[in-house]
């Protein structure tokens, strides 16, 4: 049975009781987070965040890829960011497969490679230093001077900082 039709419900609670807030399309806090698409972590909740303030990236594993690169692109040079939050987390699904084991999976069941990188890891501190290196050398990155890592810990709720 489908979730959707109890989501379209409350989408239409959601929208009568809605009210226009004005916001700029530029977050008010220049910020940018990136982190897992864990359905465990409300990134608004975690930080203290409302709507407006801060872009928002996911991914699965929060990993800094070509994509992400894109988005951080396009949210400093386009809307006025300047600091990027990254954000792994305890017990991420990324922890528990391999890259080799999951594209072989996938071809398997489709007959065909996927032509993406999967990205898993076995480290959670060096992900998080590897995703602020990979912002840092990115040429489309024009502010690496406040980047931060940190580790959610889906159990507590408290982030640890990675140091680089």
């Amino acid at each position: 049975m489908s979730v959707i039709p109890g989501l379209e419900q409350q989408n239409q609670r959601y929208a009568a009781a809605f009210e226009e807030q004005q916001l700029p399309t530029a977050p008010q806090l220049k910020l940018t987070v990136v982190t897992c698409m864990d359905s465990r972590i409300d990134v608004f909740a975690v930080l203290g965040l409302e709507n407006g303030q801060a872009h928002v990236i996911r991914n699965a594993g929060g990993v800094v890829t070509a994509d992400v690169i894109r988005s951080l692109a396009i949210s400093q040079r386009k809307l006025g960011t300047r600091e990027i939050i990254l954000i792994h987390h305890t017990q991420c699904g990324m922890l528990g497969i391999t890259d080799d084991g999951f594209r072989a999976e996938l071809q398997e069941a489709t007959g065909q490679a996927p032509t993406f990188a999967i990205e898993s890891f076995t480290d959670l501190d060096a992900n998080v230093r590897q995703s602020i290196a990979r912002v840092r050398t990115s040429p489309f990155i024009e502010h690496t001077d406040s980047i931060h890592g940190y580790v959610y810990d889906v159990d507590t709720g408290a982030l640890r900082r990675v140091e680089e």
